[in-house]
């Protein structure tokens, strides 16, 4: 893929990098640039810069605010154990972009240019990257309706942004459990739907439940389908995988469920390892059902965050399960192991899922 050259637009000052041992949490400590592109119905994307990362500008009628035409993706890239930058199969993020940008009927954009144009702000800011494994660069691209103006129709400008943001491990202490709460009362997605887009009004719709989960001592929320209430669908972050009777399976993709890219890695490793997998409706009373008969060997969930979440606890209502005893899975520290020794270059690369930032 040829290198393009996006004009930089230069800091008049840059700030201070965090240090090796520094607490970096998620989200939190932004780098000095970002890239910018507008869009107008008759010049289609333009106007691509880098930029120092600031605020931006929105007059009060800008039609996001009012009618959520926006979407986003989140990657990572990653230092190597050679030194060398990888990113972990971004043409599918950008895809997915663009499968995104379709249901909110949002222009899409070019995927080969916007990989070298992530490209070139990584390399620009590769001083950012934490070199501790398990620590990373999140990569933030999003893209948001501009025009002024109320109506509910879509937006005839917008723009493109690609955020950057030094990570922590989400792990710090090691790979653990996480206790799940499945949520019965409201509901975030249907088929038909949003639920596989990455949009905004998808997490503003969990937040609610999450509150719920929370205060009841449960660290994420497990949502069941928006008709029959019955089926599982993914947690809030994550998608979900269970081993039973030594068999992995995962619920199908319906329309309402984010085809994650860690969860795709995961099936297509399993194939690859020779680990029965597969894709189907899970029905919450037979799981249950299942875990009191001890045939629910282990689950996990799986996302750019976490890469792999070994679930320790389930609850629906007030009956709760422990899974595998409260313990990190076999399988759950193996699709782990690999798949972060692949991103970081400790494991051959034998699918081609890295591409190298140089």
């Amino acid at each position: 893929m040829a290198k393009i050259d996006i004009p930089v637009i230069k800091a008049e000052k840059l700030e201070e990098k965090p240090k090796p041992g520094d607490q970096l949490g998620f989200g939190r400590i932004f780098t000095d640039y970002m890239f910018v592109a507008d869009y107008s119905s008759d010049q289609g994307w333009s106007n691509e810069r880098i930029q120092p990362y600031g605020p931006i500008e929105l007059y009060p009628s800008t039609m996001v605010f009012h009618y959520s035409q926006t979407i986003f993706e989140g990657l990572k890239a990653y230092r190597a154990i050679d030194g060398s930058i990888n990113l972990f199969r971004p043409k599918l993020n950008i895809e997915r972009l663009n499968r995104s940008a379709e249901r909110l009927a949002i222009p899409p954009v070019d995927v080969e240019r916007t990989l070298a144009t992530i490209k070139q702000l990584v390399k620009l800011e590769e001083g950012w990257i934490p070199t501790k494994e398990g620590e990373s660069l999140y990569i933030r691209p999003f893209i948001f309706a501009t025009e002024k103006g109320l109506g509910v129709r879509p937006s005839a400008t917008y723009s493109f942004y690609v955020i950057l943001s030094p990570s922590g491990a989400y792990y710090p202490k090691g790979l653990a459990p996480v206790d799940i709460y499945i949520e019965d009362e409201y509901v975030r997605a249907v088929r038909g739907g949003m639920g596989f887009a990455k949009t905004g009004g998808n997490y503003a719709a969990s937040i609610k439940a999450q509150q719920i989960a929370k205060t009841k001592g449960y660290d994420q929320v497990l949502w069941l389908d928006g008709v029959e209430r019955r089926y599982i669908e993914e947690v809030g972050s994550m998608n979900v995988f269970f081993v039973v009777d030594g068999e992995l399976i995962t619920p199908e993709l319906d329309g309402a469920i984010l085809s994650g890219v860690t969860r795709r890695s995961v099936i297509e490793l399993a194939k690859h390892d020779n680990i029965p997998i597969k894709e189907r409706k899970i029905d919450v009373n037979w799981l249950f059902d299942k875990a009191k008969k001890g045939e629910l060997d282990e689950a996990f969930g799986s996302g750019t965050a976490a890469v792999i979440s070994p679930i320790g606890k389930l609850a629906l209502g007030d009956e709760a399960i422990t899974i595998n005893n409260g313990r990190v899975g076999t399988l759950s520290q193996h699709f782990f192991d690999e798949l972060l020794g692949i991103q970081y270059g400790r494991i051959k690369d034998d699918l081609g899922w890295i591409e190298k930032v140089e």
